[in-house]
């Protein structure tokens, strides 16, 4: 009772329900951690304690961004018990996942996107027409409006408006934004809509959402991951088409916070790291085209 480890996970309404599940796991394992120190109550946790928690998962071979995650969770976990009077102060203030290199976002070649979008493998040709126009319109959303799986699958019919070209989307922490259609989504969304979606339909079906998977049920972000996998070249996650997206528009010049409105992004560092990817590939693209620079990297 002392942790309050299922309240805090259900008091995390403007959340993705991934998020929230990610960290309430995160903070059960830190509760466990504490349990061996011989720690019994949240109000006894010190900085030192934490320090050696993060300092644990760093011998782990965890993912940075994992890590990183992990902590997140816990300053919003303490910081959810000091504004409700079980702890006399947040211990985790100041509290840092270790500093580590960060890896930029994949970036699709040509030839993938081309694969995903225009020229799917002989394999899928045997597909039935309305699987072929959701996925198509799937990947049109991912890479041509930069919208998160978790958004693309969440989508409703009524906050699409392919007269005008535009989706409202429902993204992070609650906040809405409205961002263009490309021509070639809005065809594709209006096919599925048409003659596709009522091919999948059955008497369980949420009438409300843009998409279904091939049960009927609401399309979910592992259904998206398997569209991915029968069309791309190479091994693609999702939110490498987001990253594509949000590179392809610096490449050509777009501004900064426009990119920022369109990806959602509440803290514009986040959109700066695709100026790095940016910068990378024009990196790439002299030292393999510029006759002084070649075999540089």
């Amino acid at each position: 009772m002392a942790w309050q480890v299922e309240q805090f996970g259900a008091s995390l309404t403007d959340a993705a329900a991934s998020t929230a599940r990610a960290y309430e796991s995160d903070v059960a394992a830190f509760v466990d951690f504490a349990d061996r120190m011989g720690i019994d109550d949240p109000a006894d946790v010190t900085r030192l304690h934490l320090r050696r928690w993060v300092a644990q998962l760093a011998t782990r071979d965890l993912a940075r961004a994992t890590i990183a995650r992990r902590v997140a969770a816990l300053r919003r976990y303490f910081g959810w018990l000091a504004r409700r009077g079980v702890v006399a102060a947040d211990p985790t203030v100041g509290l840092r996942a270790p500093a580590g290199g960060s890896r930029l976002p994949r970036v699709l070649r040509q030839d993938e996107l081309d694969a995903l979008l225009d020229q799917p493998p002989a394999a899928i040709d045997d597909d039935p027409p309305h699987r072929r126009l959701r996925d198509d319109a799937v990947i049109e959303l991912l890479y041509g409006s930069g919208l998160r799986v978790a958004e693309v699958c969440g989508l409703l019919v009524d906050d699409v408006d392919l007269a005008a070209g535009t989706v409202r989307v429902l993204g992070k922490r609650a906040k809405w934004r409205q961002v263009p259609l490309t021509p070639g989504a809005v065809e594709a969304i209006g096919a599925w809509l048409r003659t596709g979606r009522a091919e999948l339909e059955t008497s369980g079906s949420p009438a409300d959402l843009v998409f279904l998977n091939l049960r009927g049920r609401a399309l979910t972000p592992r259904d998206c991951r398997r569209i991915l996998d029968r069309r791309a070249v190479d091994p693609t996650h999702p939110h490498a088409l987001r990253h594509t997206f949000a590179t392809h528009l610096l490449d050509g010049g777009a501004d900064l916070r426009a990119v920022q409105e369109l990806l959602g992004h509440s803290d514009l560092s986040t959109t700066q790291r695709y100026t790095h990817v940016s910068a990378s590939r024009l990196q790439a693209v002299v030292a393999a085209s510029h006759p002084r620079a070649k075999g540089c990297s």
